[in-house]
């Protein structure tokens, strides 16, 4: 089967768009509302499902449309039950995978964030994630991340939670690629009639294509933005991240600063340690000097094991040792607590088998 695009696939229309369709199809306006809430809301993998749509306007759906509905192929549960893992298919047999975290309280259900795919694939091959071992990738629709949402939605709910409450960018993919999909499926998540999830819960993860970072700032949306660094020097940054290190540093803080600037959001730098690589006093002192003055928050990420990888996770003390230093410069961090290691749902081991 040929690859869903946006312009046939359902999910990703708008309102705007589903009412424009109702009106040159010679249906009542209100149908186009009631279709909304089936694809954004109520989670509807076909148009049978859709009970209150009339069968003869589904039948030329049907014809006419695509809906993105993935199968899963795979799901797996870490063992402490906080994390859940789906291998999805889309109908042409591009796979994603989709992560579940859950964060409860002592006292309450707190926090279900999901961490989405863009892409099928990733053609950005940074050298520890096992993403980038795929070279052939395509870009999701908006309605394909949306429905790795509603499937993460119906999961939360169904543990207790009152809903999908955050959305990171982080699956597999760079997001920043995919920018049409991107702004599109932000904007149907936020609407009060789909998943009604704020944009201050939504954060995009990025290996620093700089000028899309600026064409993300000038959407004036309250999105967060976390940056891939993983090293204050160059060549090490080269070594990790070879096609995202085509920008400089230097270009990649002043685009940041220019998003903190006309967002007010502030921004995250997130950093995986390795083992004799950028996990050193030196490499320590580099980042210190280079966010020094800055209010840039560095998310330390305990790196993981991925196959195929010649980069090994770091010690407990050389991860000590490197928040000391960072604290000597006064810059902020803190260290991500590692999820799903276990079902290889952790910091890029996401690998669609």
């Amino acid at each position: 089967m040929t690859a869903i695009t946006a312009a046939t696939e359902l999910r990703s229309f708008t309102l705007a768009e589903l009412q424009a369709l109702c009106q040159e199809q010679g249906w009542p306006a209100f149908r186009a509302k009631q279709l909304f809430q089936w694809l954004q809301q109520k989670g509807a993998w076909s148009f049978s499902e859709m009970s209150n749509i009339p069968q003869s306007m589904r039948d030329v759906l049907a014809e006419k449309y695509q809906l993105a509905a993935p199968q899963v192929l795979k799901k797996q549960c870490s063992k402490d039950g906080t994390t859940v893992k789906w291998l999805l298919e889309f109908a042409d047999g591009a796979k994603i995978e989709t992560v579940l975290m859950l964060y409860e309280r002592e006292t309450a259900r707190d926090r279900a964030t999901v961490c989405v795919s863009s892409q099928s694939g990733c053609g950005m091959g940074c050298a520890f994630c096992a993403t980038g071992q795929y070279k052939e990738y395509r870009n999701l629709t908006a309605g394909e991340i949306i429905a790795q949402c509603l499937i993460a939605d119906k999961e939360a709910r169904e543990r207790g939670f009152n809903q999908l409450t955050n959305i990171v960018f982080m699956g597999m993919g760079e997001p920043l690629l995919n920018m049409d999909n991107l702004k599109r499926c932000i904007l149907l998540i936020n609407d009060e009639q789909g998943l009604n999830i704020g944009q201050r819960k939504m954060t995009v993860s990025t290996c620093g294509i700089v000028p899309r970072i600026y064409e993300l700032a000038d959407w004036n949306l309250q999105i967060g933005l976390a940056i891939s660094l993983h090293s204050a020097d160059a060549e090490v940054r080269k070594r990790l991240m070879p096609k995202a290190s085509h920008y400089s540093l230097n270009e990649l803080l002043e685009a940041v600063h220019y998003f903190r600037e006309h967002t007010g959001r502030r921004v995250t730098a997130e950093y995986a340690l390795f083992q004799g690589v950028n996990a050193t006093v030196e490499a320590a002192h580099q980042l210190g000097n280079l966010l020094t003055g800055t209010d840039i928050l560095v998310n330390i990420i305990p790196a993981n094991y991925v196959e195929g990888s010649e980069f090994l996770p770091c010690t407990a003390e050389e991860q000590r040792q490197f928040l000391a230093i960072l604290s000597t410069y006064n810059v902020s961090a803190q260290v991500r607590e590692s999820r799903g290691t276990d079902i290889d749902a952790a910091c890029g081991q996401l690998r669609r088998r």
